[in-house]
């Protein structure tokens, strides 16, 4: 086996997948026992009993006790896809901000089952090598970056997300990149500096609430596009709604939108950027999630694909690595000098220490090593949410299939009010997500988000059995 790529557990893993994919497995088949595996493939009996627990985890093979490991009758949720989102006829003002202050309270709050956070939890990142970067930063350098940091960001930072740039085709010069507050600063200096109050913004629909509260602050309205739960946005849709309505920008997620979890094909991407260059639209693009990928490939973003003339690029580490450090982090192209102008009046700058921390990090190869390790807990962690959802919840609910990031979004039945099930469940001590928050116009009532990015335990499993358990109640009054 090739080492240089993956773990050799993974490329087990990958192996048994494809022969199951090609027929060389039917389901119910036995597989070789761990020892077996071991001795043909020359590898530890330990690295054979991780990828058999991996594709366990997955839901593609059975373990039997005291008879060995078995391929699933079937490989995926027998629950459906959500529905695609449809079209709004026009735009909507935005009203969410009392429930999102609402909602964020609680989703801090330890003492409840965290299901509606869109962080990681702490145990997973395991910052301890990124926590000793600061304090030594701080040790050693601490006078000398006591002052103001530059206004575009620590150098060494700026340098090292420019090389990771390339790696998925876009060009970046450090000289372009602005380091944010996080990648809320980015997205709000970004419609800032390309919209004016009243303004129409393009979205994804459902879409997260933090940007749906951005653009609510700022006064613009927002047009909810019609999205597929795997391919995103429609862009006839799109086409459409530019022929007839002036917009500002358009703001997308690069790939696995939150809440849904859609990425757009390559070729679509290519054809909603041609749609928006005809009508002279900007793109600002959110790739928070991009980092976070199942497949063998990270999907390219948008201004990968365009250059960077007419997208603005807006990222950031907080759901890949610190959500504490707040640093994110705007590329933007032709937009550049306004932006700096807005980003001088909102914040000046950003602390020294933290982009110090993070730039050793990011030199000493290990972000690459932790991103491969939360990759596979978080795919691990939607495989058993899914499977919990699926004995737990009625039997009509609709699960996305997320390729990437840690969200899943779940469709009841029409009548059914997740608000509702919101107040049930906070009583029992469970928090997660009403769909009604991703939308501008308050849609997806009998919708909700679950997160699964927290250490998979009994608390959380319990949690979500016991939500499934409520959603049934409610739906049988």
């Amino acid at each position: 086996m090739d080492t240089h790529t993956s773990y050799r557990y993974e490329q087990l893993a990958e192996l048994i997948v494809g022969m199951i994919d090609n027929g060389a497995l039917a389901p119910g088949v036995r597989l070789p026992s761990v020892r077996a595996v071991s001795e043909q493939h020359r590898i530890s009996i330990a690295t054979a009993l991780q990828a058999y627990r991996l594709l366990e985890d997955r839901g593609i093979l059975i373990a039997r006790p005291q008879s060995g490991f078995y391929v699933a009758a079937s490989r995926h949720s027998t629950l459906a896809l959500p529905s695609p989102s449809r079209a709004r006829m026009k735009a909507s003002a935005v009203s969410v901000s009392g429930v999102v202050a609402t909602l964020l309270e609680h989703a801090s709050n330890p003492a409840l089952v965290p299901l509606g956070c869109a962080f990681p939890d702490s145990a997973l990142l395991q910052t301890k090598r990124l926590d000793l970067a600061l304090a030594r930063a701080a040790r050693q350098q601490g006078a000398q970056y006591s002052g103001y940091c530059p206004p575009h960001g620590q150098p060494r930072l700026r340098r090292e997300i420019a090389k990771r740039a390339m790696r998925v085709g876009h060009a970046l010069s450090p000289d372009n990149v602005l380091v944010t507050a996080g990648c809320t600063e980015a997205l709000t200096l970004a419609l800032t500096t390309v919209a004016r109050r009243g303004d129409t913004i393009a979205i994804e629909s459902p879409t997260y609430f933090g940007l749906l509260h951005t653009i609510e602050v700022l006064g613009l309205k927002a047009f909810e596009l019609p999205t597929h739960p795997t391919r995103g946005i429609d862009v006839d849709a799109l086409a459409h709604l530019l022929d007839a309505e002036p917009v500002a920008a358009c703001v997308l997620s690069s790939s696995f939108n939150n809440p849904l979890g859609s990425t757009m094909a390559e070729a679509d991407k290519r054809a909603l950027l041609a749609v928006l260059a005809q009508h002279a639209v900007p793109l600002i693009e959110d790739d928070v999630y991009g980092d976070i990928y199942f497949a063998r490939e990270r999907p390219k973003p948008f201004i990968a694909l365009e250059g960077g003339a007419h997208t603005i690029y807006c990222s950031s580490f907080s759901k890949s690595l610190a959500p504490g450090y707040r640093i994110g982090w705007i590329a933007a192209g032709a937009y550049a000098q306004q932006l700096m102008e807005h980003k001088l009046a909102f914040t000046l700058c950003g602390p020294a220490l933290p982009q110090i921390a993070l730039a050793d990090f990011l030199e000493s190869g290990a972000y690459d090593t932790h991103l491969r390790r939360i990759r596979r807990i978080f795919e691990q962690n939607l495989a058993r949410m899914t499977r919990t959802i699926e004995a737990s919840f009625p039997a009509d609910t609709k699960v996305s299939r997320p390729a990437g990031g840690f969200m899943l979004w779940l469709e009841l039945p029409r009548g059914f009010d997740s608000r509702q099930l919101f107040e049930k469940a906070l009583e029992q001590g469970i928090c997660f997500a009403p769909g009604d928050v991703f939308s501008a116009s308050r849609r997806f009532r009998n919708c909700l988000r679950l997160s699964a990015g927290h250490v998979w335990n009994e608390r959380i499993e319990d949690g979500v059995r016991r939500l499934g358990r409520l959603a049934k109640a409610l739906l049988a009054r």
